[in-house]
């Protein structure tokens, strides 16, 4: 796997969606994805879209990862992405979700088609494990994820 100039293998940036005020699980994300590899900036919990948007493009990421535990991930969750994809250069940029996504329960798949939909490149909701996130962690090379910054 091709790595940046700071030996990381790419650049991740976390977040939660903009209600969620929960920290552990981002710092939960940061350790696992720095103990992979990835350079991660943690820009913590109940961020507004719009900071989400400039942080996209101040770091420029190879992924976003957004983060939710209060049962609004699917709601705020479609709002973001919504965001997020209407800005120029950041239409293809791999952004996924996961967590307690919705306040309803369900059986697993329930938020995920309408989120894919809206742009999210992949969901884990409540039901996956954590293994399935570190593996699609594992598998990102940032020359596999080129994102046009304009």
């Amino acid at each position: 796997m091709p790595q940046l100039a700071n030996g990381s293998e790419c650049r991740v940036l976390v977040s939660s969606i903009s209600s969620d005020s929960h920290t552990w699980n981002l710092v939960y994300l940061q350790l696992l994805l720095e103990e992979i590899g990835h350079e991660v900036r943690n820009i913590g919990a109940c961020t507004p879209d719009e900071l989400i948007v400039e942080e996209c493009r101040r770091f420029l990421p190879h992924l976003v990862v957004i983060s939710s535990v209060n049962g609004h991930g699917a709601l705020d969750g479609h709002r973001l992405i919504t965001r997020i994809r209407a800005e120029p250069g950041l239409e293809s940029l791999p952004v996924v979700i996961g967590g307690k996504l919705g306040t309803e329960g369900g059986a697993a798949g329930t938020y995920g088609p309408g989120l894919l939909a809206a742009g999210f490149t992949a969901v884990f909701e409540d039901g996956c494990s954590i293994e399935d996130f570190r593996e699609y962690a594992r598998s990102l090379a940032p020359s596999a994820l080129t994102v046009a910054h304009s």
